[in-house]
């Protein structure tokens, strides 16, 4: 992602919705028809995002306590995960940031400065990205818990073939309201 004037670009998020994010993942929330459950006591709004594994794998839930991110913030990283989708969901009704890179060639390439993207939650959203979507980690708008799906590694070695690393020159991103 060298390219010159780098350091000078800025990011703009747009506001996460289900088609904007389509290219990338699922958006996590309740939408569609559900069905009334437990007694009444609950409505369930099925199947919102399918978690991709290969046949054998096994999916884990996991439990992130965020610090928040101090804004403006500058990206140096990306990282993928070949194995497997990855999800992110708000416990607490926290915004996040979720910066993504568009690679027209379905991830086999690597991306520029010009294919990233930047979508802001409204705290009851979550998000499931596809397998080998570039991605910044975790931008938590505020402090809070999230609970993420995603493919299990028994050992060090397993997680590192799951997770690539790339990193970027910076970009500046700032939140104020989402276009």
């Amino acid at each position: 992602m060298n390219e010159p004037n780098a350091a000078a670009r800025s990011l703009a998020p747009r506001r996460l919705t289900p088609e904007a994010f389509a290219p990338f993942g699922d958006v996590i929330a309740a939408r569609g028809d559900s069905e009334s459950i437990n007694q009444g006591t609950s409505q369930k709004f099925s199947d919102l995002a399918q978690v991709e594994l290969d046949q054998g794998d096994r999916a884990s839930l996991h439990l992130y306590r965020a610090t928040a991110t101090p804004l403006p913030t500058e990206l140096r990283l990306l990282e993928r995960h070949p194995l497997g989708s990855q999800a992110f969901v708000p416990l607490d009704r926290t915004r996040f940031l979720v910066v993504v890179a568009e690679i027209p060639d379905g991830g086999e390439s690597r991306p520029t400065a010009g294919t990233l993207r930047a979508f802001v939650t409204d705290g009851r959203q979550g998000i499931q990205l596809r397998r080998g979507v570039w991605h910044h980690p975790l931008l938590s708008l505020e402090a809070g818990e999230y609970l993420i799906v995603d493919r299990w590694c028994e050992t060090p070695r397993e997680s590192e073939r799951n997770l690539e690393l790339l990193p970027i020159d910076p970009w500046r991103v700032e939140v104020s309201e989402p276009a």
